[in-house]
């Protein structure tokens, strides 16, 4: 395959940015879409010029490093999948492929395609754990009954990679799909009840004071993630919410 790559380039967070074409020739269909960047940047360094800087990891749609937003789609043209695992064969020969890193406010870019991601770890901070204590002998796994129904529900928010697919695809730069789907994994489970109210308050609190958008409702976010995280989580958190409002008027 002979394509167009075109990529955003950004030397820095204060530089300003630019879209720059690099045609490349002989790409293998079965071209995972990230092995195709390695092989444009091994170009580019035998001909002296500064590769393309973007995150990867794990490759193996577990760590969810790898945010490019591609010809208008988080990850890609493929669905519940992300971009490591994309493969060249989604595209067509000669075809023009633009790639640029996640556009939101909280996502600032660091370098190119790399955005810096560190919010989610602050939402995290604020709010997704449980305390338990950890020292001496741990309870059997078994020992408090979950009804499966809820088991299944927790395990399927607390599949979310927190890759920020669902803030690059949301009109509003919205994290409520990733924040509800932290606190939905918790919120269905015995162990998270105790600190339940104070959770969804600091969290939620957290997410508006970093500069996320709201929801309004058009499911894109659903629609991009690439472990089919449901809005249903919203709904949930939102519930939460209330309740901690009405039970909790104020956070400690």
């Amino acid at each position: 395959m002979n394509l167009t790559l075109k990529i955003w380039r950004q030397a820095g967070p204060d530089e300003k940015g630019k879209f720059v074409n690099y045609p490349i020739s002989d790409i293998s269909p079965d071209c995972s879409f990230l092995e195709m960047m390695d092989i444009l940047n091994e170009q580019l360094i035998a001909k002296g010029e500064e590769p393309v800087a973007f995150d990867h990891d794990c490759r193996e749609g577990i760590c969810g490093m790898c945010s490019m937003y591609i010809n208008g789609r988080p990850h890609g043209p493929d669905s519940a999948i992300t971009t490591c695992q994309l493969h060249m064969r989604k595209f067509k020969d000669r075809d023009t492929i633009t790639i640029e890193p996640w556009r939101a406010k909280p996502f600032p870019v660091i370098k190119d395609l790399i955005v810096d991601r560190s919010s989610f770890d602050e939402i995290i901070q604020a709010g997704g754990f449980i305390s338990v204590n950890t020292l001496g002998t741990l309870p059997d796994a078994n020992a408090i009954p979950i009804p499966k129904q809820n088991a299944d529900l927790a395990m399927d928010a607390a599949s979310c990679i927190g890759c920020g697919a669902c803030v690059a695809a949301c009109k509003n730069a919205s994290a409520m799909l990733f924040v509800s789907a932290k606190i939905s994994q918790l919120a269905l489970l015995p162990q998270g009840k105790a600190e339940a109210k104070k959770r969804v308050q600091k969290m939620v609190a957290k997410m508006d004071e970093l500069g996320f958008g709201n929801c309004t409702n058009t499911y894109a976010c659903e629609a991009e993630c690439p472990k089919e995280i449901k809005v249903t989580n919203i709904a949930r958190m939102n519930r939460e919410f209330f309740v901690a409002k009405v039970c909790v008027p104020k956070m400690e």
